[in-house]
């Protein structure tokens, strides 16, 4: 699987990534080497992220539905039910 990045935010990455390097490491970093880091992490580290967003959704989806099975399992007509005589 391919992770791909708009324009946009490589950019706003790059910048992103360069400000990091400078502020943590003082390193300055040109856009160059904030690209190619950017791609050593959407490459390599991305899937884990992405696998671990789709896990969470996953979760919450699996919670959602658990909540409609309940729903759904409602009693029908409870009040109708109530005034007939047995």
């Amino acid at each position: 699987m391919s992770l791909e990045l708009t324009d946009e935010a490589r950019e706003e990455a790059n910048a992103s990534l360069r400000q990091y390097l400078l502020d943590e490491f003082d390193i300055e970093a040109g856009s160059l080497a904030a690209d190619n880091l950017l791609d050593h992490i959407v490459t390599d580290i991305g899937p884990s992220i992405y696998n671990a967003g789709v896990r969470a959704v996953q979760e919450h989806l699996h919670a959602r539905i658990a909540e409609v099975d309940l729903e759904l399992n409602e009693s029908e007509f409870p009040l109708s039910r109530r005034h007939r005589t047995p």
